[in-house]
């Protein structure tokens, strides 16, 4: 963890690129950087869609869309009763770098009520997510799905998901060590990928 540096988008970037995220204590709203080790990525060919979950694709009751509401996914995240390391600096940092398209939202919708989402960074060729939500059954995993799908139809290499949980053990992600992470994170930055959004579903 490195001492607290304010959130610029610039800073952003450049953390990112060297393998370091920020987060705020919910306490003080402190931001501290963290590059932990071990680190925990989707191998984007290692997404595991449960039988559930590919039930609920096939319903096809919910609506997905891509950048169509960044800042509302994000205000979704930190909607937590225990308190969110997303603090109101993070909004205005990471807003900047979406309208740079160097951010990206995945949001998934049932009529006109947004349901669950997942927002990150994009650098190159690597994916970093941040933080994701629902207010429906499966909606944070329909919202992982199609992030999954994007990264590998635009090219993209690295989708890194920062900490191990049990929900995303069962989406197949893993834990690698920093020098491994350090290495793909070096060749996913040197990657070009086509345009995150320009696609019909983004489109939606």
């Amino acid at each position: 963890m490195l001492r607290p540096v304010p959130i610029t988008p610039r800073i952003l970037e450049f953390a990112y690129s060297q393998g370091y995220f920020p987060m705020s204590d919910p306490d003080t709203d402190e931001v501290n950087w963290y590059r932990p080790d071990p680190r925990a990525i989707l191998p984007l060919d290692g997404f595991h869609c449960s039988r559930t979950l590919s039930r609920t694709l096939r319903r096809g009751h919910l609506r997905v869309t891509l950048d169509r509401a960044f800042d509302r996914v994000m205000r979704e995240c930190a909607n937590r009763p225990e308190g969110s390391w997303i603090s109101e600096e993070f909004f205005d940092a990471y807003g900047a770098l979406h309208t740079q398209s160097k951010a990206h939202s995945v949001e998934v919708w049932m009529g006109n009520r947004l349901v669950g989402g997942v927002y990150g960074v994009a650098i190159g060729g690597g994916f970093f997510a941040e933080s994701m939500f629902h207010r429906q059954t499966d909606a944070s995993k329909v919202a992982l799905f199609h992030l999954v799908k994007r990264l590998v139809e635009t090219g993209y290499q690295l989708l890194e998901v920062q900490f191990l949980t049990p929900h995303l053990v069962s989406l197949g992600a893993i834990e690698i060590s920093d020098s491994d992470y350090e290495s793909r994170l070096k060749k996913a930055l040197a990657v070009s990928v086509s345009d995150f959004a320009d696609s019909p579903l983004g489109r939606g």
